[in-house]
């Protein structure tokens, strides 16, 4: 379902980075730490790649040997972006959500377009290297893991560095009109973040930013 209303939501958009990223939304994802890049990948498609299954039986033998262990696809970025036209539907493409890459930006202006759908409210979306607020106003988990990380750390508590480095993405949100925010927090900024669970999955709950973003009750 989701795809089917991103599908509607970004027709006509032109920029195969914001496509790639909306997959996150209703594909899970495979993320793994490489030269300080967290890249993701589609789960089920890295999961194909190293079963063999995109070999056939005969690729399932020679992976089942140990000569298929390492799953190579292509990172997308600006300078190669347009390879996506070619397989978009392949799902066999990766992205960067590294801070200060493109694709981590073209997720925000996803999660942007995502509000605006349904709640008919602007809202501005900034990818930030950390929380600088020690007691931010409100926050949002995009998945499992990154609501109880959040959860935890809000409430003062001591969050292991190997959860921490499970954070793939945060983001800064600003509503464009803070008097359709919640009065007693109106103009603050809610952050967001997306996180891996400890076996590299990432399992976006896009819905997640629609229940519990902070409105006004008028």
């Amino acid at each position: 379902m989701v795809h089917v209303i991103l599908r509607n939501i970004l027709d006509g958009c032109d920029d195969p980075l914001r496509l790639r990223a909306a997959e996150l939304l209703f594909r899970d994802q495979k993320a793994t730490i490489q030269e300080g890049h967290a890249l993701v990948a589609d789960l089920e498609t890295v999961e194909m790649h190293a079963a063999g299954n995109r070999y056939g039986s005969i690729g399932r033998l020679i992976v089942e040997a140990g000569a298929l262990g390492k799953v190579d696809l292509d990172v997308l970025d600006r300078p190669n972006a347009a390879l996506y036209w070619q397989r978009e539907s392949r799902y066999d493409t990766v992205i960067s959500l590294t801070y200060g890459r493109p694709a981590l930006d073209a997720l925000g202006r996803v999660l942007e377009v995502w509000v605006k759908h349904f709640l008919g409210i602007e809202v501005h979306v900034k990818p930030i290297r950390r929380i600088e607020e020690a007691r931010w106003a409100w926050h949002i988990g995009l998945d499992a893991e990154s609501t109880a990380i959040l959860n935890e750390l809000w409430s003062g508590s001591e969050v292991e560095q190997g959860r921490m480095q499970r954070i793939l993405a945060l983001f800064a949100l600003q509503f464009d009109d803070p008097r359709t925010m919640r009065a007693d927090i109106a103009g603050r900024t809610i952050y967001l973040a997306l996180c891996a669970t400890e076996e590299g999955a990432v399992r976006m709950k896009p819905q997640n930013l629609l229940t519990s973003l902070p409105l006004h009750e008028a």
